[in-house]
């Protein structure tokens, strides 16, 4: 499987998500902020840092690259893609998914170990995955707060388009220890079509045991398998 990984100035989490999808035996494809062609690639990451040095808001400049009216064609058509942590922001901004990443309740910029809750298995990202399984994923950012007005809250929840769910370690509600004072706790959401997923804990610094947790790999794992079966049955 081809993986593409979005490059924008101020990325830093590409060259981690090159590292997680070659750990599992795919190839790692990278895609300058300035080009159209997304080189033919199955998926496509959006990964972590501060594109274009996160002026205006986060995200609010990277939505608007070249690159992205290749990404947002090709989530139309039903591809992969992938939003992680400032990826996620910029997806949000794209109005490619509701709701909008904001300043951690806490006001601090919060890098440490989280714990999700699988909410769903109804997505290439999770099908690998089981429902109300706990992974142990760190988080790493300043603005990480999702916001949504009630009326997308509940459709989110009625629609199980909650991927991910920001829980205690043995995976119960995890109060006053959220790493961001999400609403409901929300760690990450798919789309209505289910095929871009935004989510702002960073599983791939979670894909080998040395760095604390191989748990994040297990979400790489599934997508390539679900691309593996599209492809079967196609």
């Amino acid at each position: 499987m081809r993986f593409g990984i979005a490059v924008f100035p101020g990325t830093w989490s590409d060259r981690d998500c090159a590292h997680a999808v070659q750990l599992d035996g795919h190839d790692a494809v990278m895609l300058w902020h300035k080009d159209r062609s997304l080189q033919g690639v199955d998926c496509v990451i959006l990964p972590g840092g501060f594109s274009y040095g996160d002026y205006l808001r986060t995200g609010a400049v990277a939505r608007f690259a070249p690159l992205m009216e290749s990404v947002q064609e090709f989530a139309a058509g039903g591809g992969l893609v992938w939003g992680i942590c400032n990826g996620f922001q910029v997806l949000c901004e794209a109005h490619m998914l509701p709701g909008a990443l904001v300043r951690n309740g806490s006001l601090q910029f919060r890098c440490e170990p989280s714990w999700l809750r699988v909410e769903t298995t109804g997505t290439a990202y999770t099908s690998g995955l089981r429902l109300g399984q706990v992974l142990q994923i760190p988080v790493s950012h300043g603005e990480g707060r999702y916001v949504a007005d009630p009326a997308t809250l509940d459709l989110l929840e009625e629609q199980r388009r909650v991927a991910f769910r920001y829980v205690a370690p043995d995976g119960s509600a995890v109060g006053a220890a959220s790493p961001n004072g999400s609403l409901r706790d929300i760690a990450g959401v798919v789309n209505e079509g289910r095929n871009v997923l935004g989510m702002m804990p960073h599983p791939e610094r979670a894909c080998e045991p040395l760095l604390g947790s191989a748990d994040g790999m297990e979400l790489f794992r599934s997508v390539a398998a679900s691309l593996a079966r599209t492809a079967t049955f196609a």
